[in-house]
């Protein structure tokens, strides 16, 4: 067959795909894409919540000192105030293990295809797939450029709870607060800037059926670390409560 011959049958060949072909094509690119960095629309139910945990967290959250709206947020407020990031030195459980607590958190919560040794974790993930519990979407973690896609969020945020005592903490609370694994849940980045500081009244997990287990984790560390609820919240962790 001659180079012309060919050509042309290349050139007629790509004319016979049609427009909506052309956009089925298109449509399956962008799939794969919001696949890989997890955003799209809510899917799937959340995690059956065992009754033990409910009933405690039913318990904790009628003993909750209740204030009428969370005060202004005070200017003053600084992450560091609650230690140095994710560091492995406090008081939190599971803490002084060798590992940072982002991996540690990671490594909890991720399907785990890789580790690597760094500076802060000798056994930090280095690949793998989350769940994100926010979503209910899968989302591919692959430590470098694109590690942001799985974050690290603070269930009862750490400057919601500065504005509602945590200031008057000493610092080694604080620190503890802020690498308690109980207060901490890996999920797709997406949400977690979305929820940014947020309190319950504000923002909840956009899947539906984890707002049961976020309710029982929210009510649970503030119990645990005797922190008020604002009533606006108080009301939506109650409606979610009361759906386990």
């Amino acid at each position: 067959m001659r180079w012309r011959d060919w050509r042309a049958r290349r050139r007629g060949g790509a004319a016979r795909l049609t427009v909506g072909q052309w956009g089925g094509l298109a449509v399956f690119a962008l799939l794969a894409v919001l696949v890989a960095v997890g955003v799209g629309p809510p899917r799937g139910d959340g995690p059956r919540v065992p009754a033990a945990r409910v009933s405690q967290a039913s318990t904790a959250f009628a003993a909750l000192t209740v204030v009428p709206a969370r005060p202004p947020h005070d200017s003053a407020y600084d992450r560091g105030a609650f230690g140095t990031a994710w560091t492995d030195a406090s008081a939190a459980p599971g803490a002084g293990n060798g590992c940072d607590t982002r991996n540690d958190i990671l490594a909890r919560d991720l399907t785990v295809s890789g580790r690597v040794s760094i500076d802060s974790c000798p056994r930090a993930v280095s690949s793998g797939v989350l769940t994100s519990p926010y979503t209910g979407r899968s989302v591919v973690f692959e430590r470098g450029r694109s590690s942001a896609a799985v974050q690290i969020d603070h269930v009862v945020p750490l400057a919601y709870a500065w504005d509602m005592g945590a200031n008057d903490w000493p610092r080694e609370r604080r620190t503890a607060f802020a690498n308690d694994p109980a207060n901490l849940v890996a999920v797709d980045g997406g949400s977690n800037q979305a929820k940014s500081d947020a309190e319950p009244a504000v923002w909840m997990p956009p899947l539906d059926g984890f707002r049961c287990q976020y309710a029982v984790q929210f009510v649970t560390v503030l119990g645990e670390y005797r922190l008020p609820v604002d009533e606006p919240s108080r009301s939506v962790l109650g409606a979610a409560l009361d759906t386990c």
